[in-house]
């Protein structure tokens, strides 16, 4: 009887989820924005409206189906992309030309008023609201790493203790009612409307009004007519004029953003929804009795986001840090102080075990395993904290740093440049056939390609950027009619000749982006050329001799380095493989670890220990950092000699150089180079720091 009740209501919710979409079941916070969410929906029957006390009831409500959307701030954009709501933003506010989807993150004083940012203890704040971009996190975060706020974490304090132990009074919306943090508020201290000084214009309010010296606001706040009587903090301790916030500001950050439950169709209902809003100013608050309701007033359009971007890749690494800086908690454990390093693929994941298991101290390990499927998942992996590092190569270290992630160790492939911290770090991209095969660089089109990877260094982005500038032509299978380059789409022709794994049924992994695809990296590329099935591989260097004359794995054993030749532009006749220093591609930088920003310093630390332990080339060593039998370049390249440590504050453009971000920008010119997961990261110009 009681499987029969359930199978009954799991019939119901099928049905009841398989129901086609009627309406957007938009979630409001206040009455003010009831009120006109009610015009709205008597201007477009499409739309309903649900009422809660605050922004988090309406995530629970969006999360069981109550509601359908709400617009929300970095904040709570944060807050509803944890594991337990698990919703995602769909479509950002745009603020025009001054901003487009970013906004910046101002504290706005009174002029004349007297004191830096760096006096701002025993003053008297005002801020939008607890857990907001611009009225705390931001402000809190930058006070905090200025060393202004002294906090060391929960173990030391709440984070609120801290803050009402550093201003002499504030009000914080949201805070606890009895606390200094509400001394200042005018009405519940709630975090809504029922605060008068709750949200940007509440938070200018009580400046205005005389209840505090500081308000942290967004940079559009401040009326025009009020700008001559106010201005901003800068972070070098100097003031500047409220226009002037493009040079003084706390951060920039993402726009407030519509979201939903992670399902396609609802998504596109509301988009359409939204889009076919006709007679009614959905970005005017005017008559209703206040500011910024259920948009800001001061968004000009909605901006769709791209698909399947969640809450960590739409806030971008930076903030996310920020957020997360905010929430320090205890570290116990084996976890303590340990990297999670990111292995891709099978192999990988074996031989990062096996450093688990050998970098064990006093029973605690000083590196731990996250696997993942592709280098892209990984870097999803680190930027939402479930991993901390990985080696990478440069294009990837591109895509990581338009997703805020910085590069900190760099593989150092000479001996003799170790001891050299000056030393550059590089390598030759080349183009090797076999010789005599009568292929150069001049009749290669048409031929059948091998590449180690969409969006890798060698094997795509400097290729297919030499291509793209001889022939303007996007469609790359005009050029090369079929090849391997694994993490195409499937249907590419660029997944023709891919071997995957080699098993006889079953096999998923062809064309994946692992080294579970055997023409997968420098030696599947090299590879997938030896064994007769295209024409010219696209890899580094070192990748033939690596491969030949008795080195490499079990299938190179047979191949000797002199049946290979390079190709290159300029060169009418393919040269010896020892002639890459006149003939090649690129000089590009070598692979590197990348991480978030806050871990540069541990990850070095540990990766420091653990080359001395594991990544000399004693014989009888347990572990070796920089060899991998029998697929090779697991984690790092097998030629590497050593790691070396990229400067701290050094971004990804920098640290690839002028000539690897000039080719990335014109081969970008082309959109469907650039993977989703870049696509997400780069949707708003404030994720990144070049």
């Amino acid at each position: 009887m009681k499987l029969l009740l359930l199978v009954t209501l799991l019939g119901c919710l099928a049905t009841v989820f398989a129901a086609p979409l009627e309406s957007v079941k938009w979630c409001v916070t206040s009455d003010q924005e009831y009120m006109k969410c009610l015009d709205l929906a008597r201007a477009n029957a499409v739309f309903a409206c649900v009422k809660r006390n605050n922004a988090l009831d309406c995530i629970i409500a969006i999360r069981s189906g109550e509601a359908d959307a709400i617009t929300l701030d970095g904040g709570d954009i944060y807050t509803a992309g944890l594991t337990n709501y698990n919703l995602q933003p769909i479509s950002a506010e745009d603020y025009g030309s001054s901003s487009e989807t970013c906004y910046y993150a101002v504290a706005v004083v009174r002029k004349g008023s007297g004191f830096n940012i760096n006096e701002l203890r025993g003053k008297r704040s005002c801020h939008t609201g607890l857990g907001k971009s611009a009225g705390w996190n931001i402000p809190i975060g930058t006070l905090v790493t200025m060393g202004l706020i002294n906090w060391e974490g929960i173990e030391d304090k709440p984070l609120e203790e801290a803050v009402s132990e550093y201003f002499l009074a504030s009000c914080v919306p949201g805070a606890e009612a009895t606390s200094k943090l509400c001394k200042q508020c005018k009405g519940d201290c709630s975090r809504n409307t029922r605060e008068p000084y709750y949200g940007y214009a509440g938070a200018f309010q009580c400046l205005t009004e005389d209840a505090g010296d500081v308000a942290f606001v967004k940079h559009l706040t401040v009326p025009d007519a009020q700008k001559a009587d106010y201005e901003l903090l800068c972070k070098d301790n100097t003031r500047a004029p409220i226009d002037q916030y493009q040079r003084c500001h706390l951060a920039r950050v993402p726009a407030h953003a519509i979201v939903t439950r992670k399902d396609t169709e609802l998504t596109e209902f509301i988009h359409a929804s939204l889009e076919a809003v006709k007679n009614f100013d959905l970005f005017s608050s005017e008559g209703y009795g206040a500011k910024d309701l259920m948009f800001k007033d001061s968004t000009v359009k909605l901006v769709k986001v791209p698909p399947n971007t969640d809450t960590f890749l739409y806030l971008g690494a930076e903030y996310v840090s920020i957020v997360r800086s905010l929430k320090k908690e205890p570290t116990s454990g084996v976890s303590s102080g340990a990297v999670k390093w990111c292995a891709v693929g099978h192999d990988e994941t074996r031989k990062c075990d096996t450093w688990n298991i050998n970098s064990v101290s006093e029973g605690t390990a000083s590196i731990e395993c996250q696997r993942a499927e592709t280098v892209e998942n990984c870097l999803e992996k680190i930027m939402s904290g479930e991993a901390d590092a990985m080696s990478v190569d440069g294009g990837q270290v591109y895509t990581a740093g338009k997703c805020g992630l910085v590069p900190v160790m760099v593989e150092q492939y000479d001996q003799g440049l170790c001891t050299n911290p000056a030393g550059a770090a590089s390598y030759y991209a080349v183009a090797v056939v076999k010789k005599d095969s009568g292929v150069t660089w001049e009749n290669l089109k048409g031929k059948k390609s091998c590449h180690t990877g969409v969006g890798r260094t060698a094997g795509w982005n400097i290729p297919m950027g030499h291509i793209h500038r001889q022939t303007q032509d996007c469609n790359f299978s005009n050029f090369f009619p079929s090849g391997c380059a694994p993490g195409s789409d499937h249907n590419s022709s660029f997944c023709n000749i891919c071997a995957g794994s080699g098993k006889a049924v079953g096999d998923d992994s062809k064309c994946q982006a692992n080294n579970d695809e055997r023409f997968y990296g420098y030696a599947g590329a090299f590879r997938c050329l030896a064994k007769g099935e295209g024409d010219v591989a696209f890899v580094k260097h070192t990748t033939v001799q690596e491969n030949s004359d008795g080195n490499g794995p079990a299938w190179a054993q047979d191949l000797r380095s002199e049946h290979y030749s390079l190709i290159c532009p300029g060169k009418n006749a393919p040269l010896p493989i020892t002639a890459y220093e006149s003939c090649h591609l690129a000089v590009v930088p070598a692979h590197a670890v990348v991480t978030r920003p806050e871990s540069h310093n541990n990850v070095v630390r540990i990766l420091k220990e653990q080359q001395l332990k594991f990544g000399g080339s004693d014989p009888d060593a347990q572990f070796k950092m920089f060899e991998s039998n029998p697929v090779k370049n697991l984690l790092f390249k097998d030629s590497t000699k050593c790691l070396q440590e990229v400067p701290p504050g050094t971004s990804f453009s920098q640290f690839l150089g002028g000539d690897y971000m000039n080719a990335m920008d014109s081969l970008r010119v082309c959109s469907d180079t650039a993977s989703d997961l870049e696509k997400s990261c780069s949707f708003h110009s404030c994720q990144q720091k070049n």
